[in-house]
């Protein structure tokens, strides 16, 4: 049986550092699930970045929807422990996928985005769940309101992702300016 730790907080607030040294302290091998896509310069400077500061041998998997394919990568069939970065990014990226209009769309419109987001985080722990588990994920309820509607809509289903993914937690930090506070 596998074990759950999420990992939340603010922008660069410490949150993959700390959860990449959690999964060195556990030295198993690691599979690191990386779900941004480099899609203009600032993203692929943070990409390169987070490369530059994990161990190459623990590998890669480029990767923000289809969880339950998981099971058939050989790097994910090689480790015991799977870093998972970041949740809110998986987020955005599958927010993305749907081609609407977020300024006209309907609630139910964005009620079936929801249910298609949380079924990717469901597939997620499911094809994990006989591993250690490290979702890393931003903390979006704390900062101002979004001004447009993409924005509220990102901010409260990634809200409910995070709530989702604690709650199946068997710890849970929230980190502060590089310092792990420990929820659960």
């Amino acid at each position: 049986m596998g074990q759950l730790i999420f990992v939340t907080g603010g922008a660069r607030s410490g949150k993959s550092t700390y959860a990449e040294n959690r999964a060195r302290q556990i030295s198993k091998p690691v599979a690191y699930i990386a779900t941004a896509i480099a899609f203009d310069d600032g993203m692929k400077d943070r990409i390169t970045k987070h490369q530059a500061q994990r161990p190459a041998h623990w590998g890669t998997i480029e990767q923000y929807n289809n969880f339950q394919t998981l099971a058939d990568n050989p790097i994910f069939q090689a480790s015991e422990v799977v870093l998972f970065d970041c949740l809110t990014v998986m987020t955005t990226n599958n927010m993305l996928d749907f081609k609407v209009d977020y300024d006209t769309c309907s609630m139910e419109t964005i009620a079936q985005i929801e249910a298609s987001v949380k079924l990717e985080v469901e597939k997620l722990l499911a094809v994990c769940k006989d591993k250690t588990l490290i979702v890393v994920s931003n903390e979006v309820g704390l900062g101002l309101v979004p001004a447009y509607k993409l924005g509220s809509y990102f901010r409260d289903i990634a809200g409910r992702m995070n709530q989702l993914v604690a709650s199946c937690a068997d710890e849970a930090y929230l980190l502060v300016s590089g310092i792990p506070v420990k929820l659960k």
